[in-house]
């Protein structure tokens, strides 16, 4: 079943109260793994849901172009623990991977993970693997397997280019065990969704679930 790898995602700015309570019920009905959902949502997401069918909230850190300063970030951070969320996906600081600072990125990401792994929550780390090299991804899996958090992921779906089963493969390559891979972005046939997990994806992050579901489970399958 693909549904329980899925993270039923909405993150459009103009998301409404009516939405967020429409992707509740439908990951409890169709048994997703988690809902994300924008901050502002994450204490409403998680009353919508309460408690039924064991599907987390998620929101997002930082999102989408991960460039503001690490105390914005933590700030963010500390918020979405109080509303509830269960899992917390962060965007790196791309500027400074690009500029080669990745003294920047540890520091900024051990900051970030301290708290939420305090009180037992998830960290997902978000590289938007689609403007990376391969050189760039590797060494993500190298630094933020240090670190200690618990999802690299590919991509926020605002970059041109989201998840490829080629990024999966070479994460999953350069990952140790205890660290999963989340791929989200560009995500909307069964086909695609089962691709991905083949190639080492534990979780994917797609606004057509619903779609992709009901495709696995159609007549031939995919």
């Amino acid at each position: 079943m693909l549904a329980r790898y899925i993270d039923h995602t909405i993150l459009k700015p103009t998301t409404t109260h009516i939405e967020i309570s429409k992707m509740c019920s439908e990951a409890v009905e169709y048994g997703f793994a988690a809902v994300c959902v924008p901050p502002p949502f994450v204490r409403f997401a998680v009353c919508e849901l309460g408690g039924r069918g064991g599907v987390g909230v998620a929101t997002v850190i930082g999102f989408p172009f991960g460039y503001s300063v690490a105390a914005a970030k933590l700030a963010e951070v500390g918020q979405a623990l109080a509303d509830g969320a269960d899992e917390l996906d962060v965007v790196i600081n791309l500027i400074a991977l690009k500029a080669g600072d990745w003294a920047l990125l540890e520091e900024e990401m051990r900051l970030l993970t301290a708290p939420v792994h305090a009180v037992g929550k998830i960290v997902k780390v978000i590289i938007e693997s689609g403007i990376l090299t391969d050189e760039e991804i590797i060494r993500c899996c190298d630094l933020y397997s240090r670190v200690g958090v618990d999802f690299l992921k590919t991509s926020t779906g605002y970059a041109e280019k989201g998840a490829t089963v080629e990024a999966v493969r070479l994460m999953h390559a350069h990952l140790p065990p205890g660290i999963r891979i989340k791929a989200s972005g560009g995500i909307r046939t069964a086909a695609l969704a089962q691709q991905l997990i083949d190639a080492g994806a534990d979780r994917l992050g797609c606004s057509a679930s619903v779609e992709i579901v009901r495709g696995e489970m159609a007549p031939g399958g995919y």
